[in-house]
């Protein structure tokens, strides 16, 4: 029978039904090709650099670059006017989308994705990332970074070269909103803490863990695959993270995708990494959401926001688990 689990970070409910699993075609591998243009040079790859903006930043010895950070040729946020919002009419407003929009190649392979960086590659990426959000926090009128990486076109990636996104804005966004509230409303220790916590008590949905980082398919998942990257360390704000924080989390992400790639093959995700706003102290503890593009969305999906999770966190766990664990070091 299926079952509704509550979401304690959004608020939302989602339906865990495993029956539909058995349905023909209930996963899907990546089909569609990233790049329109394969025969284009790849403007991520080195010797191509002057196909992009000036680096903003580049990390790597004797000046070969091991991640890269450009500006955004076509940015969601940019500028830097005040957000001073228009009313329009009755139901009408507007306001300029300032702020800044960066791309962070992950590694000069091309070929590599995040689940093929060595651990000391993870970390380099983990600290630029944290870099480029401490700097953007110094920003005036600026609010909040948002950190994805997509990977393949059904996640929303339009270049095959490994990379991530930072957009940073001078609003909050709704989900961030939800799931500060999410962490209000939950009384006593930190909401993810606690997770951290009973799921290493109980064990049904541990993926992976170590003295710094807890990997787990949350039990409220509302995405087959989906997994949660918690460090053991409460910090609202990932841009003041440890550098040894940074390294393990950089570490547990590779574990993951790997073994999400063992067990599913080359499926599409989004990584979206969530920390608080820039000057919120309350509660709030910084994360990684993994989810993978494997189901497509219906109707009701759409037109409730009640999603719909074909595997049971608990067998998402099992099967994850066992792969990280014949993972190679």
């Amino acid at each position: 029978m299926s079952q509704l689990r509550l979401d304690p970070l959004t608020g939302r409910w989602v339906v865990i039904a495993h029956e539909r699993l058995t349905r023909p075609s209930a996963f899907q591998t990546r089909r569609l090709p990233v790049e329109d243009d394969p025969d284009r040079p790849c403007p991520f790859c080195p010797g191509s650099e002057d196909l992009d903006p000036a680096a903003l930043e580049s990390v790597g010895p004797d000046g070969e670059w091991q991640v890269r950070i450009v500006p955004n040729r076509y940015p969601a946020f940019s500028g830097s006017d005040p957000m001073v919002v228009t009313h329009l009419g009755p139901v009408f407003t507007e306001a300029p989308a300032s702020g800044i929009h960066e791309v962070f190649v992950l590694t000069p392979e091309h070929e590599a994705t995040w689940a093929d960086l060595s651990d000391q590659q993870a970390s380099l990426v983990m600290h630029a990332l944290r870099d480029r959000m401490a700097e953007h926090s110094n920003v005036p009128g600026l609010r909040y970074s948002q950190a994805v990486v997509n990977r393949g076109r059904e996640a929303g990636a339009s270049i095959e070269h490994p990379h991530g996104q930072l957009l940073s804005m001078p609003f909050v966004p709704g989900e961030t909103a939800n799931e500060m509230a999410g962490f209000a409303r939950f009384q006593g220790n930190c909401l993810l803490c606690a997770v951290a916590e009973a799921e290493e008590d109980v064990r049904h949905r541990l993926v992976y863990a170590d003295e710094s980082v807890v990997v787990l398919s949350p039990f409220w998942s509302g995405s087959a695959y989906e997994m949660l990257v918690i460090p053991r360390h409460h910090t609202p704000h990932l841009y003041r993270a440890t550098g040894d924080d940074l390294a393990a989390v950089g570490r547990s992400v590779r574990l993951a995708l790997g073994a999400l790639r063992s067990r599913l093959g080359d499926v599409a995700y989004n990584l979206m990494f969530h920390s608080a706003p820039y000057r919120v102290t309350g509660d709030h503890h910084w994360h990684i959401h993994v989810v993978p593009q494997v189901t497509t969305r219906g109707g009701f999906e759409l037109g409730s926001g009640v999603l719909i999770n074909v595997v049971p966190p608990e067998l998402a766990a099992d099967e994850l688990r066992a792969e990280v664990v014949a993972a190679p070091a």
